[in-house]
């Protein structure tokens, strides 16, 4: 599958609606963000149909409008309603393009968009299992469409892989990074260095952050495991993971990674900091940034991002993660749940020299700059959109 090359050809300023089942922080979320912001900014009129959330006044800021719509549940009579709401939403805004992202939604949208005789598109953002065939039938709305996006090349070769039915339409256009909020430079030394002192960290302790909710696929349990094998080796010295994320009401799951780090004994090696909304700063915080996810993601933001605040990255050998480290350059891939692996890999960026650490990190920046900017992104997208907009 080879990525979308966007054409130069500019055409008419139509209205896009974006469909996503809520605004609170996540890959999806922000992508809608961003590209609903490059679409004001070229002329267009960018609608946002969710239940909205954390992320709604950036959205307002930036000049797209939410239109509240109960997109997050899977109810059938629900989404029945959706269908008509969404259909008279397009009617009466003369929608031009439907975009989908996420499963519940995009069955709506997609009799929606059907019903209005208007393109539609959807994104793979997640890989989405399909133990029986009902689900693989309910996953399989995502290739129904005019256009299907992967965000990235692994995720092109997984729809393929999964689907006999093959889109009319698919193109790789990856998630893209915001290289100035994402930016080392950009970040004053004053901020790194309350956020450390807010964390109990000193400026001599060796940093290992781990983004992400507190869900047990995302892997901090597995964190966890490759320190207390360290502490025991007696190399993790004054090692200190920060697990940066919250619980979003797994509350039991939590209370499991706080036990197990009391009965690992790494009270002093392991904190659980919550949600953190400036995550640049908490990068540049760190001093290796880990992906220790188990089950694979299609992009992996949390990769990217710490390539592109110039850290070395460890992350688990699937998924996105293939495409945005580079293997001993600047980071390791492991065994996606192997706390062993995660334990060698982490005491190898530990016992990097400084400067070391740096040739990584650049390295890793370097990469994202090539490939994964947020411009990029945006303007491959909008590009599709203008392809399947009829003249």
């Amino acid at each position: 599958m080879s990525r979308f090359v966007p054409s130069s050809d500019p055409s008419a300023k139509p209205v896009i609606l974006q469909v996503i089942p809520s605004l609170d922080t996540g890959g999806a979320e922000r992508t809608t963000l961003d590209v609903a912001a490059a679409l004001v900014r070229e002329g267009f009129t960018a609608l946002v149909a969710s239940r909205g959330g954390r992320l709604e006044k950036e959205l307002a800021d930036s000049g797209a409008e939410l239109v509240r719509l109960n997109a997050a549940s899977k109810s059938p009579r629900v989404m029945l309603s959706n269908v008509l709401v969404l259909r008279d939403l397009i009617r009466k805004r003369n929608v031009s393009l439907v975009h989908a992202r996420s499963r519940a939604p995009a069955w709506s949208a997609l009799s929606a968009a059907s019903m209005a005789d208007v393109p539609f598109v959807t994104t793979y953002h997640g890989i989405y299992n399909a133990g029986n065939p009902l689900k693989r039938f309910y996953n399989s709305v995502m290739i129904r469409a005019d256009a299907v996006i992967a965000n990235s090349q692994w995720t092109a070769d997984h729809i393929a892989r999964e689907y006999r039915r093959k889109p009319k339409r698919l193109v790789v256009i990856p998630r893209g990074v915001d290289l100035v909020t994402f930016d080392p430079a950009a970040i004053p030394p004053d901020n790194v260095a309350a956020l450390r002192a807010k964390w109990g960290v000193t400026e001599n302790d060796f940093v290992a952050l781990l983004p992400g909710r507190l869900t047990r696929w995302k892997g901090q349990g597995v964190l966890i495991e490759a320190m207390a094998l360290l502490k025991e080796k007696g190399t993790l010295g004054n090692a200190r993971a920060i697990f940066a994320g919250d619980s979003q009401g797994r509350d039991d799951y939590e209370k499991e990674l706080r036990a197990k780090i009391e009965q690992t004994g790494l009270s002093e090696h392991a904190l659980i900091v919550g949600h953190v909304s400036d995550m640049a700063t908490a990068y540049a915080a760190s001093d290796v940034v880990i992906s220790a996810s188990t089950d694979p993601e299609a992009f992996g933001r949390v990769a990217a991002e710490g390539s592109a605040m110039a850290k070395p990255v460890i992350a688990s050998d699937h998924g996105g993660a293939r495409e945005t480290v580079l293997t001993n350059v600047s980071g390791f891939l492991v065994p996606p749940g192997d706390a062993r692996a995660l334990a060698a890999a982490l005491e190898k960026v530990i016992v990097t020299p400084p400067h070391g650490r740096v040739n990584m990190g650049m390295a890793g920046r370097a990469h994202i700059i090539r490939n994964y900017s947020r411009e990029r992104m945006c303007s491959e997208t909008i590009a599709l959109y203008r392809s399947l907009i009829p003249a």
